[in-house]
């Protein structure tokens, strides 16, 4: 989440939206000739829903296909099949099945017993801090996809009964223009994240995954981020301890007109990237942190440049508490930038506005599906009221 100045979003009420099929809701069967098995349970008398993927036989791996159905471009990055090895390997040394259950591919059983002893070890056992932070991430990255197997649709990472692909819209994003997700991996799967619809609305390479802690990932952001030049490299971060641009004040000086003339430039060299962290408020501060280290090992700067929004709360704040009412979600801030640089007159032709709309669009898409997720399931849907004295 981002925090930024208060202005609300102007979301339509209505939910009426055109189909058009926009993926199959997995790209993994529940066929019996797969090497895993999935059983789900709904409890209605509970506030949750449960759910058990059992992963059995040994053959866990995670293959390119299917890594890159959850919305990544990447190869599978080698700590998370070392991390699907290991669990193999433990899973044939002890009497107990790897079962995944619960939310976001937490291990349960017998096995989760034995396997919480052993990566603890290994987390001791390794030398620094970023060798533990990159065990950290695959670990959660790779329990995460294996026990969303054939509940979550890979697209929009909602269980498959409340799949939304087939209501979402998709537009092209400007050419010019670049979104980098840099996403912790507690918020990869989330079925409430909203940071996923801006590659389901704009397309992966026009919305690149980053995930946090994960080498492969960051490296590739970098190398493109490096590639563009610092004078196209701006954090979607409201950073109190140095001073932070207006999106006019960062934008209004830009020309385009140079390679507007010239389709064969539109490529990384001449597009704009936007940095959107996207995690809790709680994990943001290390996350940017470890941007700020990157960006001077890069450039020699010590801070990165970042810009401030006038966006607000947006509509998912009805369902996910907030410390404040002026912390926004990922995709508010996205459609915040896009409705600031529209303004501008040196943007103005480029569209954002309708690409703003769309990402909208997509917002109240999620919103409703998880709207009715939580109304089926017994749950309310009345955001917690907390912290008011934040709320005016």
């Amino acid at each position: 989440m981002l925090i930024f100045a208060t202005r609300p979003l102007s979301f339509i009420s209505s939910f009426h939206f055109p189909l058009q099929q926009f993926c199959n809701n997995t790209v993994t069967s529940m066929d019996s000739s797969k090497p895993f098995s999935t059983t789900m349970a709904a409890d209605h008398s509970s506030s949750r829903e449960s759910h058990k993927v059992v992963v059995s036989n040994g053959e866990a791996a995670i293959s390119l296909e299917e890594w890159r159905g959850w919305g990544t471009t990447s190869t599978v990055p080698s700590m998370v099949t070392q991390v699907v090895e290991d669990l193999n390997m433990l899973e044939k040394n002890v009497d107990a099945q790897m079962v995944f259950g619960g939310n976001h591919g937490k291990l349960s059983g017998d096995f989760k017993v034995q396997e919480d002893k052993k990566h603890r070890a290994k987390y001791q056992s390794l030398g620094d801090s970023e060798q533990k932070l990159q065990f950290f991430s695959a670990r959660q990255i790779a329990c995460r996809v294996l026990g969303s197997r054939g509940y979550l649709c890979q697209k929009c990472w909602l269980c498959s009964g409340d799949c939304m692909c087939s209501k979402l819209i998709t537009c092209p994003l400007w050419n010019r223009m670049r979104f980098w997700l840099y996403m912790h991996p507690k918020d990869f799967l989330r079925q409430n994240n909203t940071g996923k619809l801006l590659w389901q609305v704009f397309g992966v390479h026009a919305a690149s995954l980053c995930l946090y802690g994960i080498t492969e990932h960051e490296d590739m952001m970098w190398d493109a981020l490096k590639l563009a030049g610092k004078d196209k490299v701006w954090c979607l971060y409201p950073n109190k301890n140095a001073p932070t641009n207006s999106v006019k004040d960062s934008m209004a000086g830009l020309s385009f007109a140079n390679v507007e003339n010239h389709p064969e430039m539109a490529d990384v060299a001449h597009s704009l990237n936007f940095i959107l962290i996207d995690g809790t408020w709680s994990n943001s501060g290390a996350m940017f942190s470890r941007l700020k280290d990157r960006y001077k090992v890069m450039w020699g700067e010590e801070e990165i440049p970042c810009i401030t929004l006038n966006t607000g709360a947006s509509l998912m704040h009805k369902l996910r508490p907030q410390p404040s009412w002026d912390r926004t979600c990922t995709a508010a801030a996205a459609i915040g930038l896009l409705d600031e640089l529209h303004d501008l007159p040196n943007f103005v032709s480029h569209g954002l506005d309708n690409q703003a709309k769309a990402l909208e669009d997509a917002v109240e898409v999620l919103f409703e599906a998880l709207t009715t997720r939580r109304l089926r399931m017994g749950r309310s849907i009345t955001r917690k009221e907390r912290h008011n004295h934040d709320i005016f």
